[in-house]
């Protein structure tokens, strides 16, 4: 009969341990998920910095070749 008792509850700590696995690896997934998606809007957020960025530079670029240009056509007249 000790016997019996023995196996049911070695059976109910390893279902018991599987379970305590099974919710960690379910945790820890959703963990990963979280991650990766705030790593994702953070390198959106950086992407639209730098396109504004960019858009700036370019039209800072096009009043300076603009200026360069007239100054070259003043000098030459």
């Amino acid at each position: 009969m000790t016997q019996n008792k023995f196996t049911k509850y070695l059976l109910y700590a390893i279902g018991e341990i599987v379970l305590v696995v099974i919710g960690i690896l379910i945790a820890l997934t959703i963990n990963n998920w979280n991650n990766e998606r705030i790593v994702l809007n953070e390198e959106q957020i950086i992407l639209k910095g730098l396109k504004v960025e960019m858009i700036s530079n370019i039209e800072k670029l096009k009043e300076y070749i603009e200026y360069n240009r007239l100054s070259y056509e003043t000098s030459n007249n």
